[in-house]
């Protein structure tokens, strides 16, 4: 029998989700939840859609429910709601406010007696227990974290707020030189600066101020004042040209010491490249939908995150097909 899954909003992620359901051998859609109009809805699979008040009523047919929101407004409700009624998965990832969303959801998990699975992504996510894992391994040490080349949402529409701004990109690039350093086991001390750079493509409205767009951007807080950042003017055909994806990546760096006096270096490196960020956090969360349900088949309940649960869970073959198979 497949596992059922339901999927709670249709942007990026959402068809994201469906996309990679569809790719599974063991998991199938059943339903797509929505606050809009579900007429005006058009799915890649022709699932059913459905408005967001009537999942409740769906509990026997939805084995776990993928919540494909946003971390700013949508997630902090959506989670702990779904959770009194369905095995969850979410992809929250204000870092800051993990802590206290993990809190609400678990409570409602266990409550409902329902396993929750919440920060699931790459970062929060894959990077998350690679930075584990470096740690447990190599105690004597310190992790580096670059983000990019990639394009930045929070940041591209941090600049599509300034005054005479129509459109925007922004992309995070890694310094080169840093990376470099960290690959060859220096252990620098790096500032912000000098791990990252910004570039900004910028489409500005007829007439408006060049010079007082790219001062506001360059000197803007917590965005883009700590970084060398660069900004160009281009037109909207080209950024809708060049400029239309949605890709990203990164790497996460463990650099440690072993020996009784330190004499041994190692360096781990988890690199990911990806053409499409939404695609490929979505392929993840399908993976942790997986596993929830085996938790939940199991009698566990509450919240988790990705560093509570075995790798086999994710899976699709069985452990001994894997013990065969891959170690």
């Amino acid at each position: 029998m497949k596992i059922r899954i339901g999927i709670v909003g249709y942007g990026n992620l959402g068809r994201g989700v469906e996309t990679a359901v569809n790719a599974t051998s063991d998991c199938e859609l059943v339903a797509l939840f929505t606050r809009r109009d579900p007429s005006t809805i058009k799915t890649r699979t022709g699932i059913p859609v459905y408005r967001m008040e009537d999942a409740v009523k769906m509990q026997d047919k939805i084995d776990v429910m993928v919540l494909c929101g946003g971390s700013a407004n949508d997630l902090p409700e959506q989670t702990p709601e779904f959770a009194k009624y369905f095995n969850v998965i979410d992809s929250f990832d204000t870092h800051a406010r993990i802590p206290e969303h993990f809190a609400k959801v678990d409570a409602a998990s266990k409550e409902s007696k329902k396993v929750s699975v919440i920060s699931v992504g790459w970062d929060p996510g894959m990077f998350s227990l690679n930075r584990c894992y470096g740690q447990a391994v190599l105690p004597n040490g310190k992790d580096y974290t670059f983000w990019g080349k990639g394009v930045s949402q929070g940041h591209s529409d941090a600049i599509r707020r300034i005054p005479g701004v129509k459109d925007a990109k922004q992309y995070t690039i890694p310094v080169d030189s840093a990376v470099a350093s960290v690959r060859a086991g220096e252990n620098p001390e790096l500032t912000t600066r000098e791990k990252h750079t910004r570039e900004c493509f910028v489409v500005a409205e007829e007439g408006a101020d060049l010079a007082a767009i790219e001062q506001a951007i360059v000197t803007m807080p917590n965005y883009f004042a700590d970084y060398n950042t660069t900004v160009h003017f281009i037109s909207e055909e080209e950024l809708k040209r060049d400029h239309s994806g949605i890709a990203h990546g990164g790497m996460v760096f463990r650099s440690g010491t072993t020996g009784a006096n330190n004499e041994n270096h190692h360096v781990i490196e988890y690199r990911l490249q990806l053409d499409s960020n939404p695609e490929f956090t979505s392929s993840v969360l399908v993976a942790y939908a997986r596993a929830a349900y085996r938790l939940a088949n199991e009698g566990q309940f509450g919240c988790k995150t990705v560093l509570d649960i075995a790798p086999a869970y994710l899976h699709p073959q069985s452990g001994e097909e894997l013990r065969k198979s891959l170690l």
